[in-house]
């Protein structure tokens, strides 16, 4: 694939056509907020690389090559969405950064990541260290806790005593 661009491109149709069966000019102009001009320009280059099936005012459909693309950008797209989410991102911002940095990611880096992602959601509970660096972000203070020393953490001890105090 040449460039993010096009990766947005095919991601939107991918999923416009997973709720319709096809896709139009205006529905990927609306999604992505481009004119229907440029739709139908970006629609003809990616009919000419073989990632699309497009007739002028018809329907366009991913073609195996498009949508396997379209997949990928999807399944990068998430996995960035949730590693932002688990910093502590805003919806919004989370997903408008895992759509710039989803096109710029080295593989070894997307596969850290992925893994990373993977570990923290099989986890019941939000990691301790995690807690930390929320509390660290929130207030610049760099707070040394383990279980021997909760009732000091303020993390930790706060909210043991907030739930003894609700009881």
């Amino acid at each position: 694939m040449e460039t993010g661009r096009k990766e947005d491109y095919l991601e939107a149709l991918d999923s416009i056509i997973e709720k319709k069966g096809y896709a139009q000019v205006r529905d990927i102009s609306k999604l992505l907020k481009v004119g229907p001009s440029s739709v139908t320009e970006m629609f003809q280059k990616l009919t000419k690389a073989g990632y699309i099936n497009y007739e002028k005012y018809g329907g366009v459909t991913l073609t195996p090559k498009g949508r396997k693309i379209a997949k990928e950008t999807k399944k990068k797209h998430d996995m960035l969405f949730h590693f932002l989410m688990i910093l502590g991102i805003n919806e919004k911002i989370a997903d408008e950064d895992a759509c710039k940095i989803e096109h710029d990611l080295n593989p070894k880096t997307l596969d850290r990541l992925t893994k990373f992602v993977e570990f923290i959601e099989k986890k019941e509970e939000i990691p301790r260290w995690l807690e930390h660096f929320n509390y660290f972000f929130e207030t610049g203070d760099y707070i040394e806790c383990n279980p021997s020393n909760d009732d000091k953490c303020p993390v930790h001890g706060i909210r043991k005593k907030r739930k003894k105090v609700n009881k």
